[in-house]
């Protein structure tokens, strides 16, 4: 781990004095809220469990507080941020503060929706400060594309908080919760108060930690098709799932054979299902892969797809500073 002066951190005055000399001005267009705290960037690296060999992932650096402590923690950082004028002051924010970790950094400067390859060696960890706009798509895509990535940590909205960490039966659980865990085991990692950022915003924070799964979810089906079925699932989530599924299966009786061949009450809603009873389903359509159809399998897996899906009802895929 590298010794740092203990000013290398950002805090209130130089966030603002940075943001001043680049001419920033936090949007809400891009869900910027600058994160002025030392001591929550430590900690968040701290609940991170961030190790001296991680190659971790940012998305959204701003102007580089939560890098900075990243930097002090891990072998490298490599950051993904669309902003230009942000994307530009980065590595000269890094190379002034932290000159001895600067070979360590590395910056992409697009946006993480596009991003399919990055500089160096593969990401062991997402950590992260997530726009609240685009946080879910932003989170499940780099998943997707890096399964590398072991760990994740990300601040989010409180509201997006619970809602990835939801289970089976709660209220909030939904489309972010079953993708999620496709990927990963998902848990709240605790919350942040609106105070730590510039400008403060007008809801609370909270950090998910996110495991990649040591066993996928085994499955005939590939990721597209077990989405898929997520998503008609709760496009109308008051209604049950031989009526809900009625579209996706091609008519309601299609969509109760395909559920009783998974062995799931036609009667059920999606809100009760685990991800393994998902991916049951999509199995058991008519016409495709699993028992109940006759389409020949092509791939399954957390990793096996690389085709782009929306992950979420969300369809804004700018993935802005979230710092």
């Amino acid at each position: 781990m590298s010794t740092t002066e203990p000013d290398a951190l950002l805090g209130p005055a130089d966030i603002r004095e940075l943001a001043a000399a680049l001419g920033v001005r936090p949007t809400k267009q891009r869900g910027q809220n600058f994160v002025i705290d030392a001591n929550t960037v430590r900690r968040i690296v701290r609940t991170a469990e961030v190790r001296p060999d991680d190659i971790v992932v940012e998305v959204g650096p701003g102007l580089g507080s939560l890098t900075l402590a990243l930097l002090e923690a891990a072998d490298r950082v490599v950051a993904v941020e669309i902003d230009d004028v942000l994307a530009a002051a980065l590595p000269t924010t890094v190379a002034a503060r932290m000159p001895e970790r600067a070979d360590r950094f590395a910056l992409v400067h697009s946006d993480a929706m596009l991003v399919r390859e990055l500089p160096g060696p593969a990401p062991t960890a997402l950590v992260a400060n997530l726009p609240y706009n685009v946080a879910v798509p932003v989170l499940l895509t780099m998943l997707e594309r890096f399964p590398s990535i072991e760990r994740t940590l990300v601040m989010v909205q409180a509201e997006v908080a619970d809602r990835l960490a939801a289970r089976p039966g709660n209220k909030v659980y939904g489309v972010p919760s079953v993708k999620a865990n496709w990927y990963a085991d998902v848990k709240r990692a605790g919350a942040i108060g609106r105070n730590v950022f510039w400008p403060a915003p007008n809801v609370d924070s909270g950090l998910v930690s996110l495991v990649r799964r040591t066993d996928p979810v085994t499955t005939r089906a590939s990721r597209t098709e077990v989405f898929a079925v997520v998503d008609a699932a709760f496009a109308q989530r008051r209604k049950t799932l031989r009526a809900a599924l009625a579209g996706w299966a091609g008519s309601a009786s299609a969509a109760e054979a395909a559920l009783v061949a998974a062995g799931i009450s036609p009667q059920a809603r999606g809100e009760a299902l685990t991800v393994e009873e998902f991916a049951a389903i999509a199995e058991n359509k008519p016409g495709g892969t699993g028992p109940g159809g006759n389409k020949p399998r092509e791939d399954s897996g957390p990793g096996a797809d690389t085709d782009t899906d929306p992950h979420d009802n969300n369809t804004n895929t700018a993935s802005g500073s979230g710092e």
